[in-house]
């Protein structure tokens, strides 16, 4: 029976036209799938189904969401988050010596106040240490660098808000968080640096915050530093330990979305 699938132009000219054609006519698309969304199960044949092809450096998987969820489309994504992915979709998550587990990026929202007025942050935090692509990882967490590589810049106290990473933006969409995006490579369009699996409800002041300034602030800190913080004061102690012992750096980025 042919299932109910959306294959988008850009993931047909990846894949090519002869196995756009056997996925819509059934014979390589699954009946049942959980969806790369919002993980709860699908079935391309009462549904309608997008096709998602994620690439990477190496390696590409095509995905499968509900419509509603996503549109079928092309995610350019990093080669470690396509492993991650590739594990999460098969149900694989036993870490290998070969690939060692993916660490996840945790990320918070809160308001935190700057000289006197209440910007909307974004707190991430990895749940592991984060090893430079191409390495096996091991001991050293190259978290921190690699975005201040990217442009963050390193916060010893929390008295101004951090400068605006040109590129970056904050995706939020109906009242809730989507993803944070980043420059694609060689000036191509964004990719997804941090993606929900399920968009995440933000507050209405948090919201009201990033609508009235039309941008977010971001803080990273390695692994340990933050912990989750059920209030915002408690968020906010655990940013000023990590910025005086040297462990937060931060952006600000353009809201995109409403």
């Amino acid at each position: 029976m042919p299932r109910m699938l959306d294959v988008s132009d850009d993931v047909r000219a990846e894949i090519g036209d002869e196995e756009a054609d056997r996925l819509l006519a059934g014979e390589n698309a699954p009946g049942s799938y959980d969806c790369t969304s919002c993980r709860t199960p699908g079935d391309s044949e009462q549904e309608r189904t997008s096709t998602v092809l994620f690439i990477g450096d190496e390696t590409a998987v095509l995905a499968f969401a509900h419509a509603t969820c996503l549109p079928s489309q092309v995610v350019q994504v990093t080669e470690e988050q396509l492993q991650g992915a590739v594990r999460s979709i098969t149900g694989d998550e036993r870490p290998t010596e070969a690939m060692p587990e993916q660490a996840v990026l945790g990320i918070t929202s809160g308001l935190v106040l700057l000289a006197g007025e209440l910007h909307p942050a974004l707190v991430v935090e990895p749940t592991g240490p984060i090893a430079r692509p191409g390495t096996l990882g091991g001991r050293g967490d190259d978290f921190l660098p690699l975005l201040i590589e990217q442009g963050f810049m390193p916060v010893t106290q929390l008295t101004e808000a951090p400068r605006v990473l040109h590129g970056w933006s904050v995706l939020l969409a109906v009242g809730q968080l989507h993803a944070v995006l980043q420059p694609g490579p060689g000036g191509s369009s964004p990719v997804a640096w941090w993606q929900a699996h399920q968009p995440l409800q933000v507050t209405d002041s948090w919201r009201a915050a990033a609508n009235k300034h039309q941008q977010v602030l971001l803080f990273a800190a390695p692994v340990g530093s933050i912990g989750h913080q059920p209030r915002e004061d408690l968020l906010r102690e655990a940013l000023d330990k990590a910025a005086a012992n040297g462990k937060l750096v931060a952006a600000a980025m353009p809201l995109a979305g409403t």
